[in-house]
């Protein structure tokens, strides 16, 4: 079921399984998408690496994933672009930037328990019999339910990841994410993004650390890293333009930094690349 506003707003609620699951590879400018596993053993390949995905997870994506769809059951898929909401503008109420959506390298997948799947299920239903209406009010409706869909699920994400209770110390999480999606092709260390925070790099460090959580300097690496990836594996741009794009100062200083963060060189993940050995999330096959 999709719906088109009139000034270009689009969400799109659906089940799909594998003979429907094209619509993961479709590109819609400035969208995000909610994919929540139905069955067992999802396999996707995003970014060039495989992930397997259980039933009752749910994973968040944004328009910059790239997604290959290699073995599906079923999966609840949602996708709504900016001009039908825009969680930057609702932050505050929704709370889900930097969490969900634009947190530097990191993959949210939340995991449902019981009393979770009772409200999901719910909404779910609510969310389908009003994409069947047509009304003056149907849209306000649907952005009213999407809201309520990602405060269910920003709650918890938070819940299952130790997120800080004090406010102020999750803000500055989200807001480290954040700024670290923004600029991570020009500022590379913990820093340069304390100094964007006002804050002492140690402050950000120890919050982090609060969160039993990877270090500030490893979602940075994380960051750089996975987007070396997407450009290593599905552009065909030479080493050096990539390493100077992701702000490396020579070819040799990035070949350093990617073999040490995957394991492998630049131009051996190519050539595996050409040879179709990129498999698991764990790391390069051989």
């Amino acid at each position: 079921m999709k719906f088109i506003g009139h000034t270009q707003e689009y969400l799109f609620l659906e089940t799909i399984d594998g003979h429907s699951c094209d619509i993961l590879k479709e590109q819609v400018e400035s969208s995000l998408s909610i994919l929540w596993f139905q069955s067992d053993t999802n396999i996707l390949i995003i970014d060039g690496k495989e992930e397997v995905f259980y039933k009752n997870q749910i994973i968040f994506l944004t328009e910059f994933h790239q997604i290959v769809p290699k073995k599906i059951g079923k999966i609840r898929f949602l996708r709504f672009n900016r001009p039908f909401y825009c969680i930057l503008d609702h932050d505050s109420e929704i709370g889900c930037k930097g969490i969900l959506f634009f947190g530097a390298s990191q993959l949210p997948v939340i995991s449902l328990d019981q009393l979770d799947l009772e409200k999901f299920d719910t909404l779910w239903k609510m969310f389908t019999i009003e994409m069947k209406s047509n009304d003056n009010l149907q849209i306000d409706m649907l952005q009213m339910m999407l809201k309520r869909y990602l405060i269910l699920c920003a709650r918890r994400y938070k819940s299952q990841e130790n997120y800080p209770q004090e406010r102020n110390e999750t803000d500055l999480v989200r807001e480290f994410n954040f700024l670290v999606e923004q600029h991570f092709r020009n500022k590379h260390s913990v820093a340069d993004y304390a100094e964007l925070l006002h804050k002492s790099p140690k402050t950000i460090s120890n919050i982090f650390s609060k969160m039993d959580s990877k270090s500030p300097l490893k979602y940075i690496h994380e960051r750089i890293s996975l987007e070396a990836r997407r450009l290593l594996y599905y552009t065909d741009h030479p080493i050096k333009e990539i390493a100077y794009q992701l702000g490396f100062e020579d070819i040799q200083a990035f070949s350093r930094f990617f073999k040490k963060q995957e394991g492998i060189s630049p131009s051996e993940f190519k050539e595996k690349r050409e040879l179709g050995t990129i498999a698991n999330s764990s790391g390069i096959t051989t």
